[in-house]
């Protein structure tokens, strides 16, 4: 993997990260991709999603799918 990118989110408190980082979790295994790779951290109340891609198309494909998915989550969490 060659192109990298990190998302950074930082929250009210650390139940909400906590909350947020349970509903990603699963996605970390289920989206099988031979051309992207994702690794998910919370320290807190601070979430890291660090995206690598073989190329930056995959990159852009993969930065999009793990913001809509942090968006979902994130509303989600806040109910």
């Amino acid at each position: 993997m060659t192109d990298s990118a990190v998302v950074s989110a930082e929250y009210d408190d650390t139940d909400c990260a906590r909350r947020v980082e349970r509903a990603l979790a699963p996605e970390i295994d289920a989206i099988d991709a031979d051309r992207t790779a994702a690794v998910l951290d919370r320290e807190g109340s601070a979430l890291e999603i660090s995206i690598e891609a073989t190329d930056p198309v995959a990159l852009r494909a993969g930065a999009n799918s793990w913001l809509g998915l942090l968006e979902v989550a994130e509303r989600v969490a806040a109910d």
